[in-house]
């Protein structure tokens, strides 16, 4: 008896082995892009969670669509945005910030995404003409923000905005545009390269927040 409880065992320890080597164990990997701007690197993480945008932002990238735009909408504490076609060789004065690749996309609003610093949403023309929230099919932007307070936070609550621990947090700690949230599709943020975001979203502006001096997405890299 004591024999067979021993083969028994044997056996089923190596049935484990077995199983946990032809099961693999994977690991989600996140796709990274690499934004080349004219005062420095970002490198941005999109979420899965959001595959409309993800794969629209890989496919633009693939094909260098982005390469040579301007952020064309610059506020401080606030956001920087880019991907209007038109901002490419755009001279100084021209109006910016209509332009894209002739398609929309369906809004992906997750709650658990939130627009702290860093994070890369989708811009969309307003509520009024575009109920749906349908994001445009280039253009984006990156929060700049600023720290927001207990008091600030509880205000917005009584209006109807929820925050979540991690989100208070977060705002309070980092900054961010919480008055975005639930509006706009965030479908990434900053992993490295913050510093560079600071840089863009200080720099001098003319009338409709076009910086004085082009700040240029030289190109941008999918690394995985």
């Amino acid at each position: 008896m004591k024999t067979m409880f021993h083969s028994i065992l044997f056996f089923l320890l190596m049935s484990a082995g077995l199983q946990a080597q032809i099961t693999p164990q994977t690991k989600q990997q996140h796709t990274m892009i690499e934004i080349q701007t004219s005062l420095g690197t970002i490198k941005v993480k999109l979420y899965d969670e959001t595959p409309n945008h993800r794969d629209n932002f890989i496919k633009l990238s693939k094909e260098g669509y982005f390469n040579d735009l301007l952020f064309h909408r610059v506020i401080k504490d606030f956001m920087i945005q880019g991907g209007d076609p038109n901002s490419r060789n755009a001279p100084a004065g021209q109006q910016l910030g209509m332009g894209g690749p002739g398609y929309t996309l369906p809004a992906e609003i997750l709650p658990q995404f939130y627009h702290k610093k860093g994070a890369l949403s989708a811009a969309r023309t307003g509520d009024q003409m575009n109920p749906q929230r349908r994001s445009s099919g280039s253009q984006f932007y990156v929060v700049h923000g600023k720290k927001c307070s207990d008091e600030e936070l509880k205000m917005m609550e009584s209006k109807g905005f929820v925050f979540s621990e991690e989100q208070k947090q977060s705002y309070k700690n980092l900054g961010g545009a919480p008055f975005l949230d639930a509006q706009y599709t965030v479908f990434g943020e900053v992993v490295e390269g913050l510093e560079i975001i600071d840089k863009i979203a200080t720099v001098a502006t003319a009338n409709g927040d076009r910086p004085v001096e082009d700040v240029k997405i030289i190109k941008t890299t999918i690394l995985k």
